[in-house]
């Protein structure tokens, strides 16, 4: 009996080490290339936003922690600006892209996620729900977004990501 442990312990361990380590693959929806041409008539050249104390500090309020980088790439045409970030939902990178126009959030779309379980999110029941928000108070959206059972991480990681693009916009276009 302690032979057949040992045995399907190595099975298990060379599967993990030989498949990379990776048990969960990463499912791309939309390629960040594509949803900057679908965001504007002509893709505009991209742009970077330089992050200074102030503006970390007010990241590190949204987003709970403290944002390593010290710009952001995003894309501009007039009033309008386009931002793919990322942010861990339960362990993986979740990756989104953001519209914003004229201080108004014109769509988000989850352009590749790597979780097991909250996927949910990238359905147009869920993302539809950040048209139209705006930032309110404290950097808070102006209304609640509905969570999805099973995906409560995932749900509020998407929800700080859009606070972000939001509050990013007003710097990009001060």
């Amino acid at each position: 009996m302690a032979a057949k442990r040992k045995i399907y312990f190595l099975i298990t361990l060379v599967s993990v080490l030989v498949g990379g380590g990776q048990l969960f693959a990463e499912d791309v929806y939309l390629e960040p290339e594509a949803f900057i041409e679908q965001s504007f008539e002509a893709e505009p050249e991209a742009k970077v936003l330089w992050l200074d104390r102030e503006t970390k500090a007010s990241m590190k309020d949204i987003l709970g922690h403290r944002y390593k980088g010290l710009r952001i790439r995003y894309w501009a045409e007039g009033d309008r600006t386009a931002w793919i970030l990322e942010e861990i939902g339960k362990v993986e990178l979740i990756t989104a892209g953001f519209v914003v126009e004229n201080n108004v959030l014109q769509g988000m779309d989850v352009l590749i996620y790597r979780e097991s379980h909250g996927w949910e999110v990238k359905y147009p029941f869920f993302t539809s729900q950040f048209k139209g928000r705006t930032l309110g108070e404290d950097t808070e959206l102006d209304q609640r977004i509905d969570g999805i059972s099973g995906a409560t991480l995932s749900v509020n990681a998407l929800t700080r990501l859009s606070r972000l693009a939001l509050f990013l916009h007003t710097k990009a276009t001060e």
